[in-house]
């Protein structure tokens, strides 16, 4: 035990990534949730109170200008892009991810009838799916008058033709962490001349996505998880440079008019990704994502993706040695090009007769010993321990601790 504690410590020591860790407030709980909630950045509470007695305060309504309020959306979207690889213009923020994805499937179904014809009938959505993903998938079909397939991303290109118009991928499974081949899927549904939408909330800030680079047509991501925006913060939607002149959101508002404030009975839909905006923003949550978005200046990509493979390749290591044969089997694929930033543990049902209690999960049950005893990750009913790697806070001795508790608590 004492050799895997006395590698952390090595490692930490040569992390170039480790000092990001003070740009965070964090005690000395071990915290393994930033995939559902990251940990909150230093500067957001000084910025906060400035919006709040400053600019909303003193300055009130004249701040829409003279704060810039009124441009936050497509200048925060500027500050998320590099993060997935896209340039400036393409990502407008706000609103939920749940509406982004209603906005990005029914405009994702109009450009492919409006490029190949109204034969463009079918949506194709991943079975596996974060369960919000499917309703609004199940909507848009309604709306769009579509019938809804869904078929696990293995399945795809075998169910794609020339019915398909738009297909509804994640970039890494919520429940396993398992990272899906963006660029290989979205080439196989350009092939048949439908669009490619993807779900980035479990891969923005945590991996090179590629947007550009792989031509995805529409994406949508949280802002709460790997970014650090806070509970509840506004998402994104993207929409590629080529398509925006073609783009029409289902949720057409006043702010994505192309003369906002002409309040004209007719719409017209602004140019470039602002017609992917609806209504006024939440500028107290836009702006906090916005200060939080600020711990990633000077950070590479691809350095947190090194680390965060590194971490959870440790991690897996300190499981095998802490915790006993048979007790966990990680869902998580071993391969890097597979993994996202995250593991996920299944319980042996040897363990629901030490662990299950008046209805509670087994895994929810493991989970609340590890977080009385100073680890923090989360469960899917009913078996799944979920431990979320950081890599901009997290460090290897984490890693190790965790694994090291879970050994006990199973003990």
């Amino acid at each position: 035990m004492r050799e895997l504690a006395t590698r952390a410590e090595k490692l930490d020591a040569a992390d170039e990534l480790a000092p990001l860790r003070s740009r965070f407030v964090l005690d000395d709980v071990v915290y393994l949730d930033g995939n559902s909630l990251g940990a909150l950045p230093a500067n957001v509470p000084g910025r906060i109170e400035d919006v709040v007695r400053r600019q909303w305060g003193e300055l009130r309504i004249r701040s829409w200008d003279e704060s810039g309020w009124w441009t936050a959306p497509e200048r925060i979207g500027d500050r998320i892009a590099p993060l997935v690889g896209a340039a400036p213009g393409q990502i407008v923020v706000g609103d939920s991810t749940s509406v982004n994805v209603l906005k990005a499937l029914v405009g994702g179904v109009r450009l492919a009838r409006l490029a190949q014809g109204p034969g463009r009938d079918e949506i194709v959505v991943d079975a596996t799916t974060f369960p919000t993903d499917g309703y609004i998938a199940q909507s848009a079909a309604r709306l769009t008058g579509c019938t809804l397939r869904p078929v696990t991303p293995a399945e795809v290109p075998g169910v794609l033709g020339e019915r398909t118009a738009a297909v509804l991928l994640n970039h890494v499974d919520y429940r396993t962490g398992r990272l899906h081949d963006l660029p290989g899927l979205t080439a196989a549904v350009h092939a048949v001349g439908a669009i490619a939408v993807w779900d980035l909330c479990h891969s923005a800030g945590a991996l090179p996505v590629g947007l550009d680079e792989h031509g995805v047509d529409l994406a949508v991501g949280c802002t709460y998880k790997y970014l650090n925006g806070g509970p509840g913060s506004p998402a994104y939607l993207y929409v590629r440079q080529d398509v925006q002149d073609r783009f029409d959101s289902p949720l057409p508002g006043w702010n994505s008019h192309a003369d906002p404030f002409g309040m004209r009975p007719d719409f017209e839909p602004a140019a470039g990704a602002l017609r992917g905006r609806v209504g006024t923003p939440d500028i107290l949550s836009m702006l906090a994502l916005e200060a939080a978005l600020e711990v990633w200046e000077d950070v590479d990509v691809a350095a947190v993706r090194a680390k965060s493979l590194a971490l959870t390749d440790f991690f897996l290591e300190c499981v095998t040695s802490y915790v006993p044969d048979g007790l966990v089997e990680s869902l998580t694929p071993a391969a890097h090009g597979e993994r996202g930033s995250q593991v996920a543990l299944r319980c042996s049902p040897k363990l629901s007769t030490s662990f299950e209690q008046g209805g509670t999960p087994v895994a929810g049950a493991v989970m609340k010993r590890l977080i009385e005893r100073g680890v923090v990750g989360d469960f899917r009913h009913p078996d799944v321990l979920r431990f979320g790697f950081t890599p901009l806070y997290v460090g290897f001795g984490d890693a190790e601790r965790a694994a090291r508790v879970l050994g006990e608590v199973l003990r």
